[in-house]
């Protein structure tokens, strides 16, 4: 790519990690690259593992959903557990229609069938799990309150179709644990989408657009709301083990006033242009920062 292809910007900067999670809140892929579609990247949060009930259900209540690793192929998702034997999820297939509940939202899905069910149920030891499919005819959309006047279709996301990181804000972040006496954290835990090299700490929060310049095209991307964390980062990826200083270091300068206090890290952000076109690591950035 020539200089020429660098988007302009207050910020240049480069893409330097790309991650897709297939069934949410389960383990993440790292990818060279990932095709952009309007919900996000491709088959993030296209799975979810809900209830009897059809109720989705996360890290906050059953932590070992960490250690569940998928593996993207061309045709199947693989998904890998300690103990289990693995499980092979068609791209393209499902089994029967379900509704299923993902926060406040009712939507159409497609149930994965009971050999899937059995084997969540069987690896977190909670009986009567399913595993759903996004139903692709659906359209749930990010909350107008954040996006404006855009519609932004997602999937199984909480909320919006892409989360941007950056680098220099887990460095900050590593930092002050590394001072107070704790190990320093991955950003896996964090679960971006888009991680950004060559920015300052925390620059992804005052971005006004996030152009990329992609072998076949621009991608815009428009950062609209700060992310609020649970406990997930509090979460080893490795061991599903807790512990609370993730937060508690958070919570000594990561109280954004927009959200009435909550811990931010990371923005979501919504497509605006490119779908259809390829993220890869390394493809250059261009920015705008934002004053409002």
């Amino acid at each position: 790519m020539s200089q020429a292809d660098v988007p302009s910007g207050d910020v240049q900067a480069r893409i330097a990690r790309l991650f897709v999670h297939p069934v949410k809140s389960c383990g993440r892929v790292e990818v060279r690259e990932a095709l952009v579609t309007e919900t996000g990247l491709d088959l993030d949060r296209a799975w979810m593992v809900v209830d009897s009930q059809g109720t989705f259900l996360t890290q906050r209540q059953l932590p070992r959903m960490a250690l569940i690793q998928p593996q993207i192929k061309a045709l199947e998702v693989v998904l890998r557990a300690p103990g289990m034997l693995a499980l092979h999820l068609g791209i393209n297939e499902v089994e029967s229609p379900a509704t299923v509940r993902v926060w406040k939202d009712e939507v159409a899905a497609w149930d994965m069938g009971d050999l899937a069910g059995q084997w969540f149920s069987d690896f977190l030891g909670q009986p009567g799990l399913r595993l759903a499919r996004f139903d692709p005819d659906m359209r749930r959309l990010a909350s107008k309150q954040w996006t404006g006047e855009v519609d932004a279709p997602i999937e199984f996301a909480d909320g919006f179709p892409l989360l941007v990181a950056s680098e220099a804000s887990l460095g900050g972040l590593n930092g002050r644990l590394q001072a107070a006496g704790h190990e320093a954290v991955g950003i896996e835990r964090f679960r971006p989408n888009i991680v950004l090299s060559g920015v300052e700490e925390h620059d992804e929060d005052r971005l006004d657009e996030i152009r990329i310049a992609t072998g076949d095209g621009l991608v815009r991307v428009r950062p609209v709301k700060p992310c609020s964390r649970c406990p997930i980062p509090n979460i080893d990826p490795a061991t599903a083990e807790s512990s609370p200083e993730v937060l508690e270091t958070l919570r000594t300068y990561r109280a954004d006033p927009r959200l009435e206090g909550a811990l931010t890290f990371g923005m979501n952000g919504i497509v605006l242009e490119g779908a259809g076109r390829t993220l890869r690591v390394g493809d250059a950035v261009g920015a705008d920062f934002r004053f409002d």
